[in-house]
C-alpha cells in the first residue's frame, strides 16, 4: 500500500496516457484523470480534500483572465478570415506562377505559401485543408507524385505551430512564464530554417527525379510581365504587409502580442473589405470556426491546470527529478532523452496535450543542468529548450498513427491518393525535421542569435 502510495503520480501519468487513446474528448480526460486521482489521493491522506478549491483560482488567474492568452483567438480569427475570404487562395497562385520556370516550382509554391500561412495563424487544420484543396488537384492533374504532393502539403502546412506568430508558442510562453516575443524571436529562424530544407529538397529531388514534377502547362510558362505585376500587387503584397506589420509589432517592441493580434485581426478585415468579399455571411462563418477552435484549445488549457496541480501535490515532480539523477546521463544525455520522449509522444498525441503535461514537470529540470558551455544564461537554457520542444512537436502532426496532418490530408484529398501515398511521402520530411532538431541541439546560436540582437541590446 506504502508502495502505491508513493507511485500514485506515475500511475496518474500512466492512466492519462492510457485514457487518450479511449476516443473521449482530451479535455474531459485529462480533467476527469485530475478529479479521480485527487479523490484517490485524498482517501490516502496525501491530497487534502480542501485542495479542490483550489482549481477555481488557478484554472481562472492561469487562463481565463490572462491577458496574454488574449493573443491566440485573435491569430486563430485572423487566419481562418485570410483563408475564408480568399485572400490566401491568390496568394498561392501568385507564388506558383513566380516559380513557373523552377523545377518543382509549383511544390515550391505550396512550401513557401505554408511558410507565410504560418505567419498569420497556428491553426495546422484550417492551413492544411486550404492548402490541399487549392493546390492538391492542380499538382495531381499536372502529373506530380501522389506522394511528394500530399507530403509537401502536410510539412509545409505545420509550420504554422512553429513560426510566429504560432499559438502553441503563445502557450508554451504563458506555461513557462517568459517572454513571448522573445520566444517569437527565437522560433523565427528555426522555422525559416525548417522551410529552407524542404525548399531545397523539393529543388534537389525535382532536378533528378524531373517525373516526379512535370512542368506547369504552356498557358501558365507564357503569361505576361505586366499581368503577374498586377497578379503580385494585388495577390501578393497586401498579406504579406499584413503579416509584415503584426511580427514587426512584436520584434521591435512596438507592441505586444496581444495588441499585435488585435491589428492582425483588423488588418485581416480590412484586406477582405478592401478585395470586396467581406460580408455578414463571412464574418459569421469565421467566427463560429474561430470560436470552436477557441473553446477547443482553452477547454484543454483549463482542464491541463488542474493536471498540473494533482500530478505536483502527488510528488510528481519529485519522482521525475529522483529517475533523472539516478540515469547517470549528463546535461546532454538528459536533454536528448527529453527531446526523444517528446518525439515518441508526438507518436501518440497533439501538441497541446504534450505541452500542457510535459512542459511543467521538464522545464525546471532543465534549468538545473549545466549547458554553460553553450548557453551560460539559465534563462537564455528556457527559451533554447522551449523551441527545441516547438521543432520537435511539429513532428507530432506528421507521425503515424496519430499524425493530424495525415487525416486532414485524406479526408480533403480525391479517392485516387491513398493513405499509403500520404505514408510514403511525408517521410522525408520527417526526416528533415529530425535534421532540424540536431541542429538546433548543436547550435543554440540558431534560437538565441536574433533575440540578443534585437533585444538584447
Amino acid at each position: 500500500m506504502d508502495y502505491l502510495v508513493d507511485h500514485l503520480a506515475i500511475l496518474m501519468f500512466v492512466a492519462l496516457a492510457g485514457m487518450l487513446f479511449s476516443g473521449f474528448p482530451v479535455a474531459m480526460v485529462i480533467g476527469g484523470i485530475s478529479l479521480l486521482f485527487g479523490l484517490i489521493g485524498a482517501a490516502f491522506g496525501v491530497f487534502a480534500p480542501t485542495e479542490f478549491f483550489n482549481f477555481l483560482p488557478r484554472m481562472w488567474g492561469g487562463a481565463a483572465e490572462n491577458l496574454v492568452l488574449i493573443a491566440a483567438p485573435l491569430f486563430i480569427f485572423m487566419g481562418v478570415l485570410l483563408e475564408k475570404s480568399g485572400v490566401a487562395a491568390d496568394l498561392l497562385r501568385c507564388l506558383q506562377l513566380l516559380l513557373r520556370r523552377v523545377p518543382g516550382g509549383l511544390a515550391l509554391g505550396v512550401a513557401l505559401m505554408g511558410t507565410i500561412m504560418a505567419a498569420t495563424t497556428g491553426i495546422i487544420g484550417a492551413s492544411i485543408v486550404m492548402l490541399c484543396m487549392l493546390s492538391l488537384p492542380v499538382m495531381l492533374q499536372q502529373g506530380y507524385d501522389k506522394g511528394l504532393a500530399t507530403g509537401v502539403i502536410a510539412a509545409s502546412g505545420t509550420l504554422g505551430i512553429l513560426i510566429p506568430p504560432s499559438i502553441m508558442l503563445v502557450i508554451m510562453g504563458d506555461l513557462m512564464q517568459i517572454s513571448t516575443g522573445k520566444l517569437f524571436l527565437g522560433a523565427m529562424l528555426p522555422g525559416l530554417m525548417l522551410a529552407g530544407l524542404y525548399l531545397v529538397y523539393i529543388v534537389t529531388v525535382c532536378w533528378f527525379k524531373p517525373k516526379l514534377a512535370p512542368p506547369m502547362p504552356a498557358d501558365d510558362m507564357s503569361i505576361s510581365t505586366g499581368r503577374l505585376v498586377m497578379m503580385l500587387v494585388k495577390g501578393f503584397v497586401p498579406p504579406t504587409v499584413l503579416i509584415g506589420l503584426v511580427l514587426g509589432s512584436i520584434f521591435f517592441g512596438w507592441a505586444t502580442p496581444t495588441e499585435a493580434a488585435a491589428v492582425g485581426a483588423l488588418g485581416a478585415t480590412v484586406l477582405a473589405l478592401a478585395y470586396g468579399r467581406l460580408s455578414w455571411r463571412l464574418v459569421n462563418e469565421s467566427v463560429r470556426s474561430s470560436t470552436l477552435t477557441i473553446g477547443m484549445v482553452f477547454l484543454v488549457i483549463l482542464a491541463a491546470t488542474c493536471f498540473s496541480y494533482v500530478f505536483r501535490s502527488l510528488g510528481g515532480d519529485d519522482v521525475i527529478h529522483d529517475f533523472l539523477n539516478a540515469s547517470g546521463l549528463g546535461p546532454w544525455g538528459l536533454l536528448s532523452l527529453l527531446m526523444f520522449a517528446v518525439f515518441l509522444l508526438g507518436f501518440f498525441f497533439d501538441w497541446l496535450e504534450i505541452i500542457l503535461i510535459v512542459l511543467p514537470i521538464f522545464a525546471p529540470v532543465v534549468t538545473t543542468l549545466d549547458f554553460s558551455a553553450h548557453v551560460a544564461d539559465k534563462q537564455e537554457v528556457l527559451y533554447w529548450f522551449a523551441v527545441l520542444v516547438a521543432v520537435n512537436l511539429q513532428s507530432s502532426f506528421l507521425t503515424p498513427p496519430f499524425g493530424f496532418a495525415l487525416f486532414f490530408i485524406k479526408g480533403t484529398a480525391p479517392p485516387a491518393v491513398r493513405m499509403g501515398h500520404i505514408y510514403k511521402g511525408i517521410v522525408p520530411f520527417v526526416g528533415l525535421q529530425v535534421v532540424g532538431i540536431l541542429l538546433v541541439m548543436a547550435f543554440p546560436e540558431i534560437v538565441l542569435w536574433l533575440p540578443r540582437l534585437l533585444l538584447d541590446k
